[in-house]
């Protein structure tokens, strides 16, 4: 794995944090928090997008964030444990994981979009 999709799994770890902030945020240092994360993950995301298959990047950004955000909200907000859900987000994720598994890194040195 290169640095590329480290890039990709910590912008989905800021998503994470963006997400419950925009549900949760109340006062001015929980909006300036969310703002931060949504810069940095965006900011990640792009940068991995450059060198990687922008498609697949914004599908494992996407995909480990609302696995990311259901884990959260089952962990800490209180939401309810249904098997369903659980399994549905592991599909997701093998489907996450597949398309990451069958992407070429085709990453071009010095080449900027």
């Amino acid at each position: 794995m290169n640095t590329n999709w480290i890039k990709v799994f910590v912008a989905a770890f800021f998503e994470v944090f963006w997400v419950i902030g925009l549900k949760h945020a109340s006062d001015l240092w929980t909006w300036t928090g969310t703002i931060i994360s949504i810069v940095i993950s965006f900011y990640l995301m792009i940068m991995a997008g450059r060198m990687l298959p922008v498609g697949t990047v914004y599908a494992v950004f996407v995909g480990l964030g609302t696995a990311g955000t259901v884990f959260s909200d089952i962990v800490f907000f209180g939401e309810p444990f249904k098997v369903a859900k659980i399994i549905l987000i592991l599909v997701l994720l093998a489907g996450v994981i597949g398309l990451k598994l069958v992407t070429k890194d085709n990453v071009k040195k010095g080449a900027e979009s």
